[in-house]
């Protein structure tokens, strides 16, 4: 039993200091930031963005009347 909880400790410690996966969270973290941004912007411009799609329905629908 020792020897795997040596095992698994000297494993833990080589991932700690292993800095490959260092460049894939900073990718990660920098993507969750730009959904937040994306999501800020939209809620942002809702009331905007509700007037132009409904815009674009209705002009749908007169263009499709018989």
């Amino acid at each position: 039993m020792l020897t795997y909880v040596s095992v698994l400790f000297s494993y833990l410690q080589t991932l700690a200091h292993d800095e490959e996966g260092a460049s894939a969270v900073e990718y990660g973290l920098i993507l969750g930031l730009i959904a937040v941004a994306i999501v800020a912007v939209l809620l942002l411009m809702r009331d905007d963005l509700v007037t132009l799609f409904t815009g674009a329905q209705e002009g749908l629908a007169e263009a499709n009347a018989p």
